[in-house]
């Protein structure tokens, strides 16, 4: 559930606000079944702004508490008074898996990124979308891969239907089956009914591509809560 919100944040940098979110998912996935929470914040300052979200899966498999927990934080640095942005970015995580009377941990490789962002918002903030080209290095796998991001808002139905999102494609090796694949693609839309300026409910769907240890294309849609502080 990464960075959802991210452009609808973006927008508040103009305003000078202060946002942050907590999201609960049930993922309705094939073999999935499980719970997802999401803290999200964003906060400007007179440089640029300050991003980061903290996902926890819970109760994987036979995994009894939190089986993964990944996080990325981001900083923007304005460039003048233009719609660009300095980008730096860090990933990373780990987890843990159980089976019957097996199990182990797994780690989610460092990554460190860097590059430029362009970032759009109508006059009255009701959409937008930011862009990223990425350059990113890959523990373990890659010294100097790339990164393309894509986030995005619209508010519709006086404010009370939010379509946020982001896509992501990357260059990182992976192997399926004795297949190697060059390329991952993943991407989060979001669907939410805002309630109150607090609280909305709705749904998410990952779409992604030789993402999380699964070949080929998946779909995973969730069903959501969101409590926005």
């Amino acid at each position: 559930m990464k960075k959802i919100l991210l452009a609808l944040f973006v927008s508040i940098l103009t305003m000078g606000a202060f946002a942050q979110n907590i999201q609960t998912h049930y993922d309705l996935g094939k073999d999935r079944s499980y719970l997802t929470t999401t803290v999200e914040m964003f906060k400007p300052d007179s440089w640029g702004s300050t991003f980061f979200f903290i996902d926890m899966d819970y109760g994987v498999g036979d995994v009894e508490g939190i089986s993964m927990a990944y996080w990325e934080i981001a900083r923007a640095i304005k460039i003048g008074d233009s719609p660009l942005a300095a980008h730096v970015e860090y990933n990373g995580g780990f987890g843990q898996w159980k089976a019957g009377d097996a199990g182990g941990a797994y780690q989610i490789n460092d990554c460190w990124l860097g590059g430029i962002e362009y970032s759009w918002n109508a006059s009255d903030f009701s959409r937008g979308f930011t862009l990223q080209t990425l350059y990113k290095n890959i523990r373990g796998k890659h010294d100097a891969s790339f990164q393309l991001t894509g986030v995005w808002y619209v508010n519709f139905a006086n404010n009370k239907l939010s379509f946020t999102g982001f896509a992501d494609f990357w260059r990182e090796d992976n192997v399926f089956n004795g297949k190697e694949t060059d390329f991952v693609f993943l991407a989060e839309p979001q669907l939410w009914y805002n309630v109150c300026n607090n609280f909305a409910f709705g749904s998410e769907v990952e779409l992604s591509n030789n993402f999380g240890g699964m070949e080929g294309f998946n779909i995973m849609p969730t069903v959501a809560a969101k409590w926005t502080f």
